[in-house]
């Protein structure tokens, strides 16, 4: 319980709300997922590949995030038991280099 008032205090936060804006506006407000396969999508939603749960100091590193429409961010994690689904998996897999170079610096 503790831990999801911490993460809704941080999705309410100016920091998150500045970060999400600018990481639709480096994505061009299309989900990146559609992208993928050749569809324009317009993304709602930006999605943090490295769990904020698990990884909360990769909360605010560009690296980590990436916009998403909603049908695709619902995806990325099976809601039942809180891991990542093989799509969400590739994401990670993805940035797993850049990610670290990026954890480690200050943004």
């Amino acid at each position: 319980m503790v831990r999801v008032c911490i993460t809704m205090k941080f999705y309410k936060s100016s920091k998150w709300r500045k970060k999400r804006e600018s990481i639709l506006r480096r994505d061009g407000y299309m989900c990146q997922e559609c992208k993928r396969y050749g569809k324009t999508t317009p993304a709602q939603t930006v999605h943090h590949i490295y769990p904020l749960e698990r990884y909360p100091e990769l909360a605010l590193v560009s690296a980590n995030l990436v916009s998403l429409c909603n049908d695709c961010h619902e995806r990325m994690h099976d809601r039942l038991t809180g891991e990542l689904t093989p799509a969400g998996e590739r994401w990670r897999d993805k940035v797993r280099e850049v990610v670290r170079v990026d954890a480690n610096q200050a943004y």
